[in-house]
């Protein structure tokens, strides 16, 4: 499973051909969660309140970056790292 990002000890990853809708993948600790890209919502999993606004605040940043990423991971190509949060 490809790590696109790595920020304060969160894991943000892509399968590649994974399944619809559009997704990633995060993990912190024993937490794990799938976030979908359209809205940002936790799809499965679960985060704590602090963890999830960090990742939506990363990927509100990084939208068209993930949604490149979702299709070269669809297509399999290479995924493409992305910016961790300052």
């Amino acid at each position: 499973m490809p790590e696109i990002s790595r920020f304060y000890g969160i894991i943000i990853t892509m399968y590649y051909l994974d399944h619809p809708p559009p997704h990633f993948h995060v993990r912190y600790n024993e937490m794990r969660a799938t976030v979908r890209l359209d809205n940002l919502s936790v799809h499965a999993g679960k985060l704590s309140g602090r963890v999830a606004d960090l990742v939506r605040e990363w990927a509100v940043l990084h939208q068209e970056e993930l949604q490149d990423n979702w299709q070269r991971a669809v297509d399999r190509r290479p995924l493409v790292p992305i910016a961790p949060l300052p």
